[in-house]
């Protein structure tokens, strides 16, 4: 006597499902509208796709109509996916605007080859500077009072020269004041810097950097659902 058994969906399909849900819930707390404008996307795209497909197959008999509709639905679906993209990450920045951590969600966004460490440096009024190791070398970024943020990377600065003084290292402040990099820019920003350092000069500065990130104190970052919801976007948002 058989038995069948329900096929549960597999775990990585699953997590990619329970992933979608959680980043459209937290982007509509931001944009109400956000299914509106999904909604929309997929039917301009589908009747452009079908105008498109149905000149290009010659607009005749079954198979030409059933590529045409095919063809008219993967196009609707991806105008959809674009929007949600674009839409869920603008909500998510201004999510994150203003809160303590912020650049160091934003951050999470940067592509493999990228090193980030968070908060290597910090004062009791919560300024913050983070860390990112890359092709350009090594990269400060510190978020918080402008006056006090640029004391800290200066410290930084000197401390981190000390030990690696053939490696370029840069200081960015993230904000929207004069000179500084607003924060839906600041992993874009980074991408774009001049290529400096070779990977495997990039290991080596990771290995010396050891020596005096031993002597740092923890920091608690705060935890929230937009730094955790960016990182699991990150792969939406690469190139954009």
């Amino acid at each position: 006597m058989s038995s069948s058994r329900p096929t549960l969906p597999e775990p990585e399909k699953q997590g990619r499902i329970k992933q979608f849900a959680e980043t459209y819930r937290m982007a509509k707390r931001s944009d109400p509208q956000l299914g509106m404008w999904i909604l929309g996307a997929f039917v301009v795209g589908a009747l452009v796709g079908f105008g498109v497909f149905w000149l290009a197959t010659g607009h005749g008999g079954p198979i030409s109509l059933a590529v045409t509709i095919f063809g008219a639905l993967m196009l609707g679906v991806l105008a959809a996916l674009i929007t949600f993209s674009r839409r869920a990450q603008k909500a998510a920045y201004s999510q994150m605007e203003g809160q303590v951590g912020a650049a160091a969600g934003a951050l999470q966004l940067l592509k493999r080859g990228w090193r980030l460490d968070t908060a290597i440096a910090f004062n009791k009024q919560q300024d913050v500077v983070h860390r990112v190791i890359g092709p350009p070398g090594v990269v400060l970024v510190g978020e918080g009072n402008p006056g006090r943020v640029k004391a800290l990377l200066t410290s930084e600065r000197r401390r981190h020269e000390r030990v690696i003084s053939e490696i370029p290292v840069h200081e960015v402040i993230c904000g929207n004041g004069e000179g500084q990099v607003p924060l839906p820019k600041i992993a874009r920003h980074i991408q774009k810097m001049k290529r400096q350092v070779k990977p495997a000069e990039i290991t080596d500065v990771l290995a010396r950097l050891k020596a005096i990130d031993a002597s740092r104190p923890v920091v608690p970052m705060p935890k929230g659902p937009v730094p955790t919801s960016m990182k699991g976007m990150r792969g939406n948002f690469r190139g954009r």
